[in-house]
C-alpha cells in the first residue's frame, strides 16, 4: 500500500498486478543492460588509445 500510495487495502489489491508487472519489466531491462555492459567490457577495445586502459 505504501509503495503505491494507496490508502486502502482494496485499492492496493486492485493495482498490485500492475506493480508486479512493472517490477518484472524493470528487472528484465536491468539484466539486459548488465549483460551488454559485461559483453562490451570483455571484448578487445580497438577504439582505445593514447595510453587508456580498461578496468
Amino acid at each position: 500500500m505504501a509503495r503505491l500510495g494507496h490508502s486502502s487495502m482494496r485499492a492496493a489489491l486492485i493495482y498490485q498486478h500492475a506493480s508486479r508487472d512493472r517490477d518484472q519489466a524493470i528487472a528484465k531491462a536491468l539484466g539486459t543492460f548488465v549483460r551488454e555492459v559485461r559483453t562490451a567490457a570483455d571484448q578487445p577495445s580497438a577504439g582505445r588509445g593514447r595510453g587508456e586502459q580498461g578496468a
